[in-house]
């Protein structure tokens, strides 16, 4: 398995019924991530390194098991501080790895704060992390809202693009598959359904 082994995006959830969310219906927690954050435009270091993060440990498990333990995740990174996080050492790697809050997953913890060294390194060069996040957000001016799970990718040439770029910049465990459910999580593009009661509503 690659070392950005990647799990099925939300995409690949099955056919929601005509008035249902495009994902979330019946989990409190899941209907307010996906009512007021999933395919809204985030911005800012901050957060964007919290949603890069996050994607990455969601990598081969459901998204609401990240979600549950978002706010474990939140006080063991320092609240995304990358700052804080790149200087985390190999006794803070191991108390990661005891903290049975989060998803405990070497590989996972140490490229997350590879990806904070990352972050800074971008500062250093006079750019940020959200201006190479944004650069790739496609042009959706001719975007037909998909119907269906099935017209909706895992995949396009600006996730690869992104991935691409990302890797070559120092991050770490971001394959095009989760840079484009990054894309979608921070509204890069909007992907709900054009049934969806949150299109519904707009």
């Amino acid at each position: 398995m690659p070392s950005d082994a990647e799990a099925a995006p939300l995409t690949a959830a099955p056919l929601a019924p005509a008035d249902a969310r495009c994902f979330g219906d019946g989990n409190p927690l899941y209907e307010e991530y996906h009512d007021t954050e999933w395919g809204r435009p985030v911005h800012g270091e901050r957060d964007l390194f919290e949603r890069i993060a996050l994607e990455s440990f969601q990598s081969g498990l459901a998204w609401i098991t990240v979600l549950r333990k978002r706010p474990a995740f939140r006080a063991a990174f320092a609240d995304f501080d990358a700052a804080a996080v790149a200087r985390y050492d190999e006794s803070d790697v191991a108390r990661l790895l005891a903290d049975a809050g989060i998803i405990r997953n070497r590989a996972k913890v140490e490229a997350t704060i590879a990806n904070a060294r990352a972050v800074l390194d971008l500062a250093e060069q006079g750019r940020s992390l959200d201006e190479v996040f944004w650069s790739h957000a496609p042009d959706r001016a001719a975007h037909v809202r998909p119907a269906t799970w099935a017209d909706v990718p895992a995949v396009t040439p600006e996730s690869r693009a992104l991935a691409r770029e990302l890797k070559s910049l120092g991050f770490r465990f971001i394959g095009p598959t989760t840079a484009y459910a990054a894309m979608q999580a921070c509204g890069l593009v909007d992907d709900h359904l054009a049934t969806c009661p949150v299109v519904l509503a707009s």
